[in-house]
């Protein structure tokens, strides 16, 4: 997969991409990420890409000229004689959130075009030539959108066949079936009188995945309550959470009384 970053700071995306899991997958040729100066493409004097905002108001704002054309330089990277124009994504926490079912749907794309903005933000005429579609981390406003675009690179990349180490592992995750991943232990079997659950120890796989799977329930009920309306389960598993859920609102009547 392709990804291309237009951004006034290429060197903010190549230092994060190239380490740990996106760094080896590049050099394994799994995935290509390429950040683009949009400064290389101004017509101004002394690479300058912003302006005062019409109307007046507080800051700056990232130009039209030099934005669309870094689009057409980015377009022809990929195939200028292509029909379909490449999706487009701009950071803003205006957008969609971005989240889990999202990353999956981006992975199915051969390449994907991730635009930051800074300053006050890009001029508007830009969004709508680019047919940008907006996509926020969230409800907080933060300096540029390199650091956005690198977190969906990295969550987008590990949905790639081959990224990850074993074929299981993006799918054993939070957010699978929208439950919250279960907890994982490692050696030793005790550590400061805290000691593995002895299921995890018994070589019982069919147990263990059962464990597994409860404690998932279990998490998410604690700490995104909101997931389980749309979370996958089988008719055990409806009923485990039913008792679990009869079982804590009897907790809560007994403290009341």
């Amino acid at each position: 997969m392709d990804f291309y970053v237009m951004t006034l700071f290429p060197e903010m995306i190549d230092s994060s991409i190239s380490h740990s899991i996106t760094g080896r997958a590049i050099n394994k040729g799994l995935i290509n990420v390429r950040a683009v100066d949009i400064r290389e493409y101004t017509t101004e004097k002394h690479g300058k890409t912003d302006d005062y905002p019409y109307g007046g108001g507080a800051g700056m704002v990232m130009q039209v000229q030099p934005v669309y054309d870094c689009y057409k330089a980015v377009c022809s990277m990929i195939d200028e004689e292509r029909e379909k124009r490449p999706r487009v994504l701009y950071m803003s926490p205006q957008g969609r959130r971005f989240d889990q079912a999202f990353a999956r749907e981006l992975a199915k794309e051969d390449e994907l075009v991730f635009l930051c903005g800074h300053y006050e933000g890009i001029d508007e005429r830009a969004l709508e030539l680019l047919n940008v579609e907006e996509v926020s981390l969230g409800d907080f406003i933060l300096t540029g959108g390199e650091l956005p675009a690198v977190t969906m690179i990295d969550c987008i990349s590990r949905l790639i066949p081959g990224v990850l180490g074993s074929s299981d592992s993006a799918e054993i995750e939070s957010f699978h079936d929208n439950l919250l991943e279960y907890p994982q232990y490692s050696r030793p079997e005790e550590y400061m009188g805290l000691k593995v659950p002895d299921i995890l120890l018994s070589g019982h796989h069919a147990n263990v995945d059962k464990w597994r799977r409860e404690q998932s329930i279990i998490r998410t009920l604690d700490k995104r309550p909101d997931l389980l309306e749309e979370a996958v389960l089988d008719k055990k598993e409806k009923k485990f959470l039913r008792k679990l859920l009869e079982e804590r609102k009897d907790t809560t009547q007994d403290t009341n009384e």
